[in-house]
């Protein structure tokens, strides 16, 4: 664990070292790595708390653990509601009182839901919008950017890679550099990952006619009723790996396929048949997809794939 933490430790500094002035996430467990270069750097993180208790735990264990005095942009994770002053929850009041103390220096607020996008935009009271957006998005995302640019908010852009099931990075940095108020963040976990996309810093990739001839097909392919991985739908009542079987056959054909066939993802591909149909997942899920529809079809494209009765 120790040397894991160490690699790690060198790999961020080294990105840091480049690419200082960047926005970057901050998982609660780096254990001191920001106690130097404070100012150099702009820390983002969040809190999934509903609770104002569990809202200081949360911001005093980032701290904590960062070894910070205060962190630049503090979030509301995965918000369902757009929390407000006086709406009774002390949410908002919360966030304020932390500005006050010095703990954070700017509110921001995160979803995969659009309405409540729209919501926290129009509500003036945030200065970042942390939302799913990609060369995937729908025209309604694409205003919804528009939007966040004219209320001056920062849009920190997730899901750049749609959850892995886009595969092209030149593509994916090639649409994003055509939106000057759009930070992407990628969501790195190897070395080789990082130096590509360090690469891109240097050389950053242009749309060309070839390129958005690319995207069209990709997005001519991936719409409609696909799951984004975004996992709002968990858990499930029997124990379905639904941000992951419910879109297996994309997976597959869009991924390394060897992992995904498996015997570990056979048995969680076969936890579909224990499906009850009781469709909490579906009051769940952002893009208001047919799960239980959606899971059924996956299972019987896969065993298909398995039989070998489909190429992959």
């Amino acid at each position: 664990m120790g040397l894991v933490r160490c690699q790690f430790r060198g790999i961020l500094w080294r990105w840091l070292q480049i690419f200082l002035e960047r926005h970057i996430q901050a998982a609660c467990g780096f254990c001191g790595l920001f106690e130097t270069k404070r100012e150099e750097i702009v820390i983002a993180t969040k809190t999934h708390a509903l609770t104002p208790e569990d809202f200081w735990k949360d911001l005093e264990t980032s701290l904590a653990k960062m070894n910070c005095k205060y962190i630049d942009i503090y979030q509301f994770h995965q918000m369902n509601v757009c929390w407000k002053p006086g709406d009774g929850s002390g949410m908002y009041e919360a966030m304020l009182e932390a500005k006050k103390q010095g703990k954070i220096h700017h509110i921001g607020g995160t979803t995969h839901k659009i309405g409540i996008a729209r919501e926290i935009v129009e509500s003036g009271l945030y200065e970042t919008l942390q939302y799913p957006f990609s060369y995937l998005a729908s025209e309604e995302e694409l205003k919804l950017y528009q939007m966040v640019k004219d209320h001056n908010m920062g849009f920190i852009c997730m899901k750049g890679l749609a959850g892995g099931l886009i595969n092209n990075s030149k593509a994916a940095m090639a649409f994003m550099s055509q939106f000057d108020n759009a930070l992407p963040i990628w969501g790195i976990q190897r070395e080789n990952e990082l130096e590509e996309w360090l690469s891109y810093m240097k050389v950053t990739p242009t749309m060309t006619e070839e390129m958005n001839a690319y995207i069209r097909h990709e997005q001519d392919e991936l719409s409609g009723n696909f799951c984004r991985g975004c996992g709002y739908c968990m858990p499930c009542t029997v124990g379905i790996t639904i941000n992951q079987c419910n879109r297996m056959s994309l997976m597959l054909r869009r991924a390394p396929s060897k992992g995904w066939l498996s015997e570990k993802w056979q048995k969680e591909m076969d936890k579909i048949e224990d499906c009850i149909g009781c469709g909490v997942c579906k009051t769940r899920c952002p893009y208001e997809l047919d799960i239980p529809t959606l899971l059924r079809e996956n299972l019987d494209d896969y065993r298909k794939v398995l039989r070998g009765e489909r190429k992959v």
